[in-house]
C-alpha cells in the first residue's frame, strides 16, 4: 500500500532586504500549497543574504528568537494553508550565542521545535564558525501531520553519521536545506563540476544507505564571489533522482514520494539487519593512530 506525501521545495536568489525575501518565501510556500504540497523545504538562512562569506558583526543583527516573529509568522501561513513549513534560520539564543537552526511548524501551525546545525564549516567564503555555535540539541525528528522527517543543514549532508543517527531515529524523509555554491574566482570550470556532483552524489548515497528519501534545497543567485548553483532535488530510497532543480533558476516545485517505498528497499537491501553496531565503538574516536 502507498503512503504517498507531496513534497514543496522552493529555490530562490535572496536579497539585502529581509522582508523582501520572506514576501518571496512566502509566496513560494502559497504556490506549492496551491499545487498540492504537503511538507514545503526553504533553502538555507532564507531570509538574507549568505552572510557567512565575510566577519562582520553587523550581520549578528540579522539573527533572532525560535521561535519568534517569523516562525509566529510561518506558523499563521502553515495552519491557513494546512501545510508543513522547514524553515531555516538565523537563532540568537542570548547575547553573544548564536546557532544556525531550523524551525519545523506543523500543518495546524503548531511550532514542533528546532534543530541546531551541529557541523559548522570555516572555508574561504563560508565562514560559519565566526557566527553559530555548534548545536547541542542533537540529531532530531519530528512527528509531522504527514511523516517523520529529519532535518539537517547544508554542512551536515557531508557527514554519513549524521544521516544514519537521523534515520535510526525513525525519519522518513531527511531534509537539507542548503546554501553551496561556486567561488566565482575559480579557473576551472571541471573543478566547479566535480563540486557539484559531489554535494549531490553524498547525499543521495545518504537515501541509499538508510533507505529513506532526501530532499536538498539549495539557493541560487550571484552573491558577492559565490554562485549560488541551484540543483536542488529530491532522490528516492535507492537515490534515484525524482527531481533536479536547474542551477540558474528560481522555481517552486512539488515532487509526490511514496514512503511505503522504504519497506520494499530495505528488506531487498536490508543494510540495517546487517549493521555490526558491536564493531562501530572506534568511530567515536577523532583518529584511529597505529600506536
Amino acid at each position: 500500500m502507498s503512503k504517498n506525501v507531496n513534497i514543496g521545495l522552493v529555490q530562490m536568489s535572496c536579497s539585502a532586504d529581509v522582508e523582501t525575501n520572506i514576501q518571496k518565501a512566502i509566496s513560494g510556500i502559497r504556490e506549492a500549497a496551491a499545487n498540492g504540497a504537503q511538507i514545503v523545504c526553504l533553502q538555507e538562512l532564507f531570509t538574507s543574504l549568505y552572510f557567512c562569506d565575510v566577519e562582520d558583526h553587523h550581520n549578528f543583527s540579522l539573527a533572532e528568537a525560535i521561535p519568534g516573529p517569523t516562525t509566529n509568522r510561518l506558523g499563521e501561513l502553515a495552519g491557513e494553508l494546512g501545510v508543513v513549513i522547514v524553515a531555516s534560520l538565523f537563532e540568537k539564543r542570548a547575547q553573544g550565542l548564536y546557532h544556525n537552526t531550523t524551525a519545523v511548524l506543523d500543518a495546524d501551525g503548531a511550532y514542533l521545535g528546532k534543530y541546531r546545525k551541529m557541523h559548522i564549516p570555516d572555508d574561504p567564503g563560508y565562514y560559519e564558525k565566526f557566527y553559530f555555535t555548534p548545536g547541542d540539541l542533537g540529531y532530531k525528528v519530528f512527528d509531522t501531520k504527514f511523516a517523520r522527517i529529519g532535518v539537517l543543514i547544508c554542512w551536515d549532508q557531508w557527514y554519513p553519521e549524521a544521516a544514519r543517527i537521523t534515520a535510526l531515529m525513525g525519519a522518513e524523509i531527511l531534509f537539507y536545506p542548503t546554501a553551496i555554491g561556486w567561488d566565482t574566482n575559480e579557473p576551472d570550470p571541471a573543478q566547479n563540476t566535480e563540486q557539484y556532483n559531489a554535494w549531490q552524489t553524498i547525499q543521495r548515497s545518504h537515501a541509499i544507505a538508510n533507505g529513506v528519501h532526501v530532499v536538498a534545497v539549495n539557493r541560487v543567485g550571484r552573491e558577492a564571489d559565490q554562485q549560488f548553483w541551484g540543483g536542488s532535488f529530491v532522490a528516492n530510497p535507492f537515490g534515484s533522482l525524482l527531481y533536479l532543480a536547474p542551477h540558474d533558476q528560481e522555481l517552486v516545485h512539488v515532487q509526490t514520494v511514496d514512503l511505503a517505498l522504504s519497506e520494499k528497499y530495505r528488506t531487498t537491501w536490508p543494510y540495517f539487519r546487517d549493521r555490526r553496531i558491536d564493531s562501530y565503538q572506534p568511530i567515536t574516536r577523532r583518529y584511529i593512530d597505529q600506536e
